[in-house]
């Protein structure tokens, strides 16, 4: 299997024209942004909403320890299963590069848009934890010693590098030993971390944790003080994003690599990775994938750090404090070019990897009946459809991107400067949609 190639297909998925779908968007975005400022004058997001609140069965089952136990066992053994067909499976036809690109990477992350910030729930790492805590009569949350608060949320970006890295400048990113060593890695390290420092570590450090409760804020359950499920507004929910140091660099990290894979389809890239590598050797190819990556996820963190400092009427300190407030606003962005950048991705290379589970060990096997299925291909035979999704993805994540900034603005910013304060961020904003959408029908 080749977990290599994963973007969406190219401007015929498109069922108008890539000009009017660049134009359109730009316009809704605007649109948006003018009626926000006629009607959405003082601000209305509340992540304390009371929402409306779910059955108590539906909470019982979901907080239950027995459940909860379950989880556990079965992510855990899931883990192990992985590892072991990851050391010892043969490289044609090994699931695990698709478990962990597709199921890890993108399926978690769709479930926590979806449900919240379910990787709390599914972790193994967490789950070994706790199994730990047990055994030494230690509550979870305590560790050997306080998580430093100036770390923020660097190390998870440091993960996050780290699987982009592997994903799009390492010279085999479906070589079932690198990524097996990644996840491997990832599980001693967050293991460790969460034993020195306790389930801070998991809610400042681990990447995938961070990730999937960052998209997580806009699912629509949510908590009450008092604990209750509630159903309740995205973006209110997306209001209590809190703001940690390296955030901004969490939401870069995410955008700037998913915009380097597009961008890695062009022909005049590959032609230059081509002629770099033409000599035999993958030193240059990556050399110029890492700079690239580096270069696409320093440019958005820079354009949205200074748009959102571009304000007046506060001084120094306080506009040094604007990105974090405002990184929450980036959240619906990602979440948009997840589903419109990996959605084909998830559907049909998933299917591939469930049915290469048939037989992981290439022993002539043909476990629950999997290897004479076939895949599906639901999305790529609608290309209308897909491109259609590709669209109201993109804008619909801008346009909840525009609120949630809106609204916190009216909160921070003096009255004065409350629209102009926002001009910066709205042509930002725009242009991130205008380079989005090209580079996912170019590609």
């Amino acid at each position: 299997m080749t977990v290599l190639a994963h973007g969406l297909g190219g401007a015929t998925d498109l069922p108008i024209p890539l000009s009017y779908a660049l134009v359109g968007g730009a316009w809704a975005l605007t649109f948006s942004f003018a009626v926000l400022v006629v009607a959405w004058r003082e601000p209305r997001l509340a992540p304390r909403s009371p929402g409306v609140a779910l059955p108590s069965a539906v909470g019982a089952v979901v907080d239950s320890r027995a459940v909860r136990i379950v989880i556990s066992a079965v992510s855990v053994g899931a883990t192990a299963a992985v590892l072991v067909i990851g050391g010892l499976g043969t490289s044609e036809g090994n699931p695990v590069p698709g478990v962990v690109y597709v199921f890890l990477w993108v399926g978690v992350m769709v479930a926590s848009l979806v449900a919240g910030s379910v990787w709390k729930v599914l972790s193994p790492a967490r789950a070994v934890h706790r199994a730990i805590c047990v055994v030494w009569r230690r509550q979870p949350s305590r560790g050997l010693i306080r998580y430093p608060g100036t770390w923020g949320q660097w190390p998870a970006v440091l993960g996050l590098f780290s699987f982009a890295w592997l994903e799009l400048a390492y010279p085999e990113p479906g070589s079932v030993t690198a990524v097996t060593t990644w996840l491997a890695g990832y599980l001693v390290v967050t293991t460790m971390g969460l034993i020195v420092c306790g389930t801070a570590w998991a809610e400042h450090a681990d990447p995938l944790e961070v990730y999937s409760s960052l998209v997580g804020k806009l699912s629509p359950f949510g908590r009450r003080d008092t604990g209750e499920l509630v159903l309740r507004s995205p973006l209110d929910n997306l209001a209590g994003t809190p703001a940690r140091i390296g955030g901004v660099a969490v939401a870069a990290t995410l955008l700037g690599s998913t915009a380097f894979d597009s961008f890695t389809t062009f022909p005049s890239w590959r032609g230059l990775l081509a002629g770099a590598g033409s000599a035999g050797s993958e030193v240059l190819p990556t050399v110029l994938n890492t700079v690239g990556l580096v270069g696409f996820i320093a440019v958005v963190g820079a354009v949205f750090t200074i748009a959102a400092k571009a304000t007046g009427g506060l001084d120094e300190t306080q506009r040094r404090l604007l990105p974090a407030r405002l990184t929450h606003s980036l959240t619906p962005i990602v979440a948009g070019y997840l589903v419109a950048h990996y959605l084909t991705f998830l559907v049909e290379k998933g299917q591939a990897t469930v049915i290469l589970f048939a037989d992981p060990f290439e022993r002539g096997w043909d476990l629950a009946g999997l290897s004479g299925r076939d895949v599906a291909y639901v999305l790529s035979t609608h290309p209308a459809a897909l491109g259609t999704i590709k669209v109201l993805a993109v804008v619909t994540g801008h346009v909840l991107g525009v609120a949630a900034a809106h609204d916190r603005c009216l909160r921070l910013l003096p009255r004065a400067h409350r629209l102009t304060g926002q001009l910066a961020l709205m042509l930002t904003m725009v242009g991130f949609t205008f380079t989005g959408l090209y580079l996912l029908f170019e590609s």
